[in-house]
């Protein structure tokens, strides 16, 4: 669409409350303020669950506290270990018969007293238990139990009915899902630990903005005091909220990001040279699916087409056919638009 005049005289602007400001060249970085929500990455979140069927004894945690790799996190009494600890020893008996007879049928193989056969034969059996063997452990090991507490049962052949669940990573419990005195079932969910640093925010950017995103330096959390990267920008538009998906990440420290929480940030945009323009965010007004400014010209008025690059509650930086000094409206729009329509029915 090319640029329209609107003919007005120095009585119908007065009139019409029409106000003026200058167009101020930019270079530098601009400004996109847009919402958010903290979420944590997906790579940094472990769902912690019971590893065998039983009864929780005791949580060990509550939301929001730190916990280190490897710290307990709950106690759960457990019939199913139990009888995984019964099949683990009678499978280490069955191993060591075999052993055994291996031993003795080598010997005996040694004294030309047995065929070469009968000794295949016991080989392959003692291969067998102790795969079986293995297998067992492999079970004991997925049902939480360590590698200390299995070579003890191997040694004292003492079972335990009791099992400690504990921290598969270091970090911070965002949610109990278990309490004390229920019937989980295996692969029940007990708690949630995340990684909190880094930390993720995902940005709702209005899509008339999002050519802009190629451009972002850095993002700036004004009540977190904090900068941080864009990493991602999505694909798709949110049918709702007609917005883009911009997923930044930040390093929190000490700053008091949560989970959920919803913030508000400020993009910060690399300007595009000469051709690069500041104007009050007032002049910028969406017309049939483009952003325009009413230039002021002796004759009146002329809408401009510009791209809107940034934009804050005051400013809007665009790029279009303007000239350091030139005015344009930032008040009585309507009246112009008015007349834009009217022009464009003609």
């Amino acid at each position: 669409m090319q640029e329209i005049t609107a003919p007005l005289s120095e009585e119908q602007i007065h009139a019409a409350g029409i106000e003026t400001q200058p167009v101020e060249p930019e270079a530098g970085v601009g400004e996109i303020v847009v919402p958010g929500v903290v979420s944590v990455p997906p790579q940094q979140l472990r769902i912690v669950a019971a590893p065998a069927a039983g009864l929780v004894e005791t949580l060990l945690v509550a939301p929001d506290e730190d916990v280190k790799q490897g710290d307990p996190i709950a106690t759960l009494k457990s019939s199913e270990l139990v009888e995984s600890q019964r099949a683990f020893l009678h499978a280490m008996s069955d191993a060591d018969l075999a052993a055994e007879k291996l031993r003795r049928d080598e010997q005996l193989f040694r004294e030309h007293i047995i065929a070469e056969r009968r000794l295949i034969v016991t080989r392959a059996e003692a291969g067998q238990a102790r795969a079986t063997l293995d297998e067992r452990a492999q079970i004991l090991a997925l049902a939480g139990m360590t590698e200390p507490e299995i070579n003890a049962l191997r040694k004292d052949r003492k079972l335990a009915s009791s099992l400690m669940v504990r921290a598969p990573i270091g970090g911070t419990i965002l949610q109990r899902h278990g309490t004390t005195g229920e019937r989980v079932a295996a692969s029940a969910p007990l708690v949630t630990i995340a990684r909190l640093d880094p930390i993720w925010v995902n940005l709702q950017v209005p899509l008339s903005r999002a050519v802009a995103l190629d451009s972002v330096e850095r993002v700036h959390l004004a009540a977190a005091g904090l900068d941080g990267t864009l990493i991602r920008v999505g694909h798709t538009v949110d049918t709702a909220t007609q917005s883009v998906t911009a997923v930044a990440e930040f390093r929190p420290g000490r700053s008091p990001l949560r989970p959920g929480q919803a913030v508000q940030a400020i993009l910060r945009v690399k300007g595009g040279g000469a051709s690069q323009w500041r104007v009050p965010a007032d002049a910028v007004v969406s017309h049939l699916n483009r952003n325009w400014v009413f230039l002021r010209i002796p004759e009146g008025f002329r809408a401009v087409p510009v791209t809107l690059v940034s934009e804050t509650p005051q400013f809007a930086s665009v790029q279009g056919a303007l000239a350091a000094g030139q005015r344009v409206a930032t008040r009585g729009l309507l009246t112009l638009l008015a007349e834009m329509a009217e022009i464009e029915s003609k």
